[in-house]
């Protein structure tokens, strides 16, 4: 316990201290507006007794991964509930589009992966970023943080970038509906194993990934004003759309703005997320080669295993085995060759990289904190916040973990120095009551590979 006290302690300060080095950092493609529901047991229940109870547990059994009618909707709701497990799924019906607007928000936040790793890393660690904004009405632009945050835009026919609310326009809002809940709700007779939430994607924009005017057109320019690009959002893509156009054309687009990153040095992470389509995930684990590093948890990886051909490693993974984890990974950092694959789960954190040194371990000491600084508080605000979180407790079921890591393969102080590779292994922070879980992946992984990249500068 004491070791890992003076090595949380000494990450923040050495990631804090080497934040400023970075010149700027990109975000696409996927920002939206979040509104979040808190969900309540009575309400939850009189809502699936109207659209019929029996029909939607017949559902969670076999999980449609869209919404067509309500009873999907809340079966989805119930999927998550019952595992403990968020899962997103694309909302392809008016009706229930018009239900979730009715049925409204507790919140609004801001939303996707980009925006939300915008605000933490422009608004909380003012690291300069550019961010992919798809729509930027008044509504998504107020949510952007003061900081220095900025969307390429044409003015006067020249480019230039600006903060998000100096370039608001008319379209309409892209929200993501979020249903949350604590560990232990219940509804019916299912219980909460921990606490997590379902999204209904009700945006027709991030779900082809669209790419605005300026980032096609003057991408070289952004790219040269950055050391490093977190490309998210894929993860919705369909496998064909009513235009005849398909996933490959999106990847396609990826791929060549990818080309211009690796010629200019600029390093790349590519932050998965459950991909409902295997033809999708395919392509997508086709170009993971072309990032320096990918960033997943234990249903994504699983589901990137059943792609690669080992299902029984997929489901040990699921299972939370550590030893197949670091299988899992090492085998995707072979088919791909991929220079560093991070991975978070609940209670523990790992990167294995095709290089060495404190660094990976202490950027991943600091993302615990910010996890815990962004449970605790909902959104981060100000560094501060993070550093407070050196009082929450450190994981102490992850001990045993350390301890067989440290027999088995010989870890030192949360590193394992393997043949060609290095393995680093870090407990985490655990809020006992977290006030919301959005995000806090994005947060674990954007702050992760910044605080490692910002330490070689």
């Amino acid at each position: 316990m004491r070791l890992w006290k003076g090595l949380y302690m000494n990450a923040y300060e050495n990631v804090t201290n080497a934040m400023p080095r970075v010149r700027g950092v990109l975000l696409a493609y996927n920002t939206n507006v979040d509104g979040l529901k808190y969900l309540e047991t009575n309400d939850l229940e009189e809502r699936i007794e109207r659209v019929g109870r029996e029909r939607v547990f017949e559902l969670v059994e076999k999980p449609p991964g869209r919404i067509r009618n309500l009873e999907e909707l809340f079966a989805g709701i119930l999927w998550s509930i019952t595992h403990g497990k968020a899962a997103e799924w694309f909302v392809e019906s008016d009706e229930v589009r018009e239900y979730l607007m009715e049925w409204g928000w507790d919140e609004l936040r801001m939303g996707g992966q980009a925006g939300i790793m915008a605000n933490l890393l422009g608004g909380v660690y003012r690291v300069p970023v550019v961010v992919h904004v798809p729509q930027n009405t008044e509504t998504q632009a107020g949510l952007f943080m003061d900081g220095p945050i900025y969307v390429p835009r044409f003015y006067d026919s020249a480019f230039e970038l600006v903060h998000p609310r100096e370039a608001v326009e008319d379209g309409e809002d892209l929200i993501h509906y979020i249903y949350e809940f604590p560990r232990g709700f219940r509804v019916f007779e299912v219980e909460a194993p921990r606490e997590n939430r379902f999204i209904a994607n009700a945006d027709d924009y991030n779900a082809r990934v669209y790419m605005r005017r300026e980032f096609r057109e003057h991408f070289k320019k952004i790219a040269e004003r950055v050391d490093l690009a977190i490309i998210s959002g894929l993860h919705v893509l369909k496998e064909r759309y009513s235009d005849g156009s398909t996933y490959r054309d999106v990847l396609d687009r990826v791929a060549s703005q990818l080309r211009v990153l690796n010629r200019l040095g600029v390093k790349s992470h590519f932050e998965f997320a459950y991909t409902a389509s295997e033809a999708v995930r395919e392509g997508i684990i086709e170009m993971l080669g072309n990032f320096t590093s990918v960033g997943l948890n234990e249903v994504e990886l699983a589901s990137v295993m059943e792609i690669v051909g080992d299902s029984t490693l997929a489901e040990e993974v699921l299972n939370g085995d550590l030893f197949a984890t670091i299988d899992a990974m090492n085998l995707l950092m072979d088919e791909t060759g991929i220079e560093r694959i991070h991975f978070h789960t609940y209670g523990h954190y790992m990167a294995l990289t095709r290089y060495r040194g404190e660094h990976v371990r202490d950027a991943l000491l600091f993302a615990a904190l910010a996890a815990a600084a962004k449970a605790m508080h909902g959104n981060l605000e100000r560094l501060p916040q993070v550093r407070d979180a050196l009082s929450v407790p450190t994981n102490e079921r992850a001990f045993p973990l350390v301890e067989a890591l440290e027999r088995e393969m010989d870890m030192e102080n949360g590193i394992v120095d393997m043949t060609d590779r290095q393995l680093a292994f870090v407990p985490t922070k655990i809020v006992a009551s977290p006030k919301s879980t959005v995000g806090i992946g994005d947060t674990i992984s954007s702050s992760a590979i910044l605080g490692e990249f910002a330490r070689t500068l």
